[in-house]
């Protein structure tokens, strides 16, 4: 099943079941996806028996499929990653048991077409291509083998980053906060059957096509998480009851053979010319770049379908 969220004139937007090949939509019975997870058990029924889907979809009227969230949770499960942006950044981060994660802004995503307004390109414009998953109610110490149920939807992100500001905030030890602005997500939020066997203990395992102004930079797969999603959901409710609507993300997917396979954000890139050449060569963005995401499996489809988003002067 996938579900998005078309303009209505409202914040929230209308909530439509779309066809297996995203041409056309229904209606849902409730009006957003907010009220959908909100009774879940009742609701989602319905919404999979949808089978006559009769108004076509006009992509240019897809906002985010859920617009405004109670919460937006970020982790960093990609090792490869983030050992590399700890060198880069110049952080000295103690060994944990536990997997990383912050607590984002989330009163409003950014649907799949929007541009993206950013306060100056000084402050090092970056994208970051994440996987994530949208939850229930989870009630507060709920362990992880039973907050698989609990995980109702995956989607893809753009957690975008403003990197001039991130290594500044990080060292301060309370964490992010300006280097952090709104995030962009892909139209379609699906099941997790929807993805089959490329749903793997708590795992999707796609490829994440990231091309900027045109180029592949990036097609990493999402598959080697150092905690899968259900581990993620435990470790924000050990001690805190999520609010149905609560978004999780993975952090930047990235493989250990980056220098194959391209990376999913510019700082990666850009760490890896550290590394290999003693200085970063490739730029940040500019106004007026765009970026386009998507989430593919082996034969080609695109569950999440694209996000293709252009920066713009705030």
């Amino acid at each position: 099943m996938r579900l998005a969220t078309l303009r209505d004139g409202t914040k929230d937007g209308r909530l439509v079941v779309v066809s297996p090949d995203g041409s056309h939509c229904a209606p849902a019975p409730v009006q957003t996806l907010q009220q959908a997870l909100e009774d879940w058990a009742t609701v989602a029924p319905q919404l999979a028996n949808a089978s006559n889907f009769p108004d076509p979809l006009d992509p240019g009227q897809v906002m985010a499929p859920l617009p405004r969230a109670w919460q937006w949770l970020d982790g960093s499960v990609y090792a490869s990653h983030g050992a590399l942006m700890d060198k880069v950044i110049g952080v000295d981060k103690p060994p944990v048991s536990w997997p990383l994660m912050y607590q984002g802004v989330s009163d409003k995503f950014y649907g799949p077409t929007d541009d993206v307004r950013m306060a100056d390109e000084a402050l090092q414009i970056d994208f970051e291509g994440e996987f994530g998953i949208i939850v229930d109610a989870v009630p507060m110490g709920t362990p992880a083998a039973e907050c698989m149920a609990h995980i109702k939807l995956v989607v893809q992100i753009n957690d975008w980053s403003l990197r001039a500001l991130a290594g500044p905030e990080m060292k301060t030890g309370f964490g992010w906060v300006q280097a952090k602005p709104h995030c962009s997500m892909a139209p379609f939020a699906v099941t997790p059957d929807e993805l089959g066997e490329l749903w793997q203990d708590g795992r999707p395992q796609l490829d994440l096509l990231v091309d900027w102004n045109g180029q592949r930079f990036g097609a990493a797969n999402g598959a080697p998480m150092g905690y899968g999603f259900h581990e993620l959901v435990a470790h924000a409710c050990r001690t805190r009851d999520l609010v149905a609507g609560t978004v999780i993300g993975s952090g930047t997917v990235s493989n250990e053979n980056f220098r194959e396979c391209g990376s999913s954000c510019i700082a990666e890139r850009r760490g890896i010319e550290i590394v290999d050449q003693g200085a970063p060569q490739t730029e940040f963005m500019k106004f007026g770049d765009t970026v386009r995401m998507q989430g593919t499996t082996p034969d080609g489809r695109a569950p999440f379908g694209a996000i293709e988003a252009r920066v713009v002067k705030a």
